[in-house]
């Protein structure tokens, strides 16, 4: 196992500047997500630390080694792809041990690996059958198992459960989980599934444009985010933004451009100042005497019901813990929870202290 130093890393096509002097620290032992939309850079970030991409500026340590000269294979990392990369002709035995195959591993402890691994990822019962005869779940733990049998210093995953349906996505998660737990090998894992990067990291690397927008724990980047766009995208709904200005005295609260006052039960630094103001979709509540909204849609989803309503002619999404008798069409009051409000600056999204 192996902790990893990224420092100032760079990476350019001809001309073009894509990643912009990243640095980051990894723990030995740490599972880390890299976040962000597509093009954000992060599994440019993933390849260039597994030696498949040339760095451009900057270094690369796993361990105690810088690696930018080295190849792939030098490197002791091993990569598990979205497509699985497996090779069709061969079993899932053969694929699972093609890299001992390659260092001339005895035949005793070839197979000694592969029936252990093959056991801590139920593939014991598969391991003569070829991957065409497989499901995509399946086919994602014979890709695993080569991984594993490599005894690598560090994973890297790359969008490995994009391709799956959503039930056996959320069964692969806790998977990979438990692998880590009991493996305890430094895992990166890319992904542009904020879920996945909720529920599996110990901490979160949010990527935009080449650069590191922000680096902590799930929790920490959902309660504190650094700026707008952090706190857009973490969250299943989005964080809501109003546009308006922080205002003070009797109406003390937040004014949106038409006029109409939220009142958030707390004041700002800087009356009159013009703001986005965050509010996440489950802190907002129905309330007798709130501030009126009408609803242009309601969706039960079974324990909560989401509503789509409209404030001064800006959309707000609502999750309730239950159902709701209103219909489309109609007003509500609602009010909400001033601990959970969060202001940025319109100018640039950076957050206001």
């Amino acid at each position: 196992m192996a902790g990893i130093a990224i420092r100032d890393v760079r990476k350019s096509y001809g001309s073009l500047e894509v990643m912009h002097g990243v640095s980051l620290d990894i723990k030995d032992g740490e599972f880390v997500t890299l976040v962000g939309p597509s093009g954000c850079g992060k599994s440019t970030l993933l390849r260039m630390i597994a030696g498949l991409e040339a760095i451009s500026g900057g270094t690369v340590e796993i361990g105690a080694r810088v690696v930018n000269g080295l190849a792939p294979k030098d490197r002791n990392v091993a990569m598990v792809f979205q497509n699985y990369a497996l090779y069709p002709h061969m079993t899932v035995a053969e694929n699972m041990g093609y890299s001992l195959r390659l260092k001339r591993t005895p035949k005793a402890e070839y197979d000694g690996k592969i029936q252990r691994v093959a056991e801590i990822l139920g593939l014991g019962e598969l391991l003569q059958r070829y991957p065409g005869q497989l499901s995509g779940g399946q086919r994602q733990r014979v890709a695993m198992g080569r991984a594993i049998v490599r005894e690598p210093d560090v994973f890297l995953f790359d969008e490995p459960l994009s391709n799956l349906d959503a039930k056996l996505r959320v069964q692969m998660r806790l998977e990979i989980k438990e692998l880590h737990a009991r493996l305890g090998t430094t895992v990166i894992y890319v992904t542009h599934d904020q879920i996945e990067a909720m529920t599996m990291a110990d901490r979160i690397v949010v990527m935009r444009d080449g650069v590191v927008e922000q680096v902590g724990s799930p929790l920490e980047l959902y309660d504190n985010p650094a700026n707008a766009f952090v706190a857009g995208f973490l969250g299943s709904p989005s964080m809501n933004f109003l546009e308006g200005r922080l205002t003070g005295g009797a109406d003390q609260g937040f004014e949106l451009t038409a006029g109409t006052i939220l009142r958030t039960g707390r004041q700002m630094p800087g009356d009159s100042s013009p703001a986005l103001l965050g509010i996440r979709p489950e802190s907002i509540r129905i309330e007798e005497g709130g501030t009126e909204v009408r609803i242009a849609a309601i969706e039960p989803t079974g324990a909560d019901t989401h509503i789509t309503a409209s404030i001064a002619g800006q959309h707000l999404t609502i999750v309730i813990n239950g159902r709701v008798s209103a219909k489309v069409g109609e007003t509500i009051p609602v009010a909400v929870d001033p601990a959970a409000l969060r202001y940025f600056a319109p100018e640039d999204g950076r957050r206001l202290a």
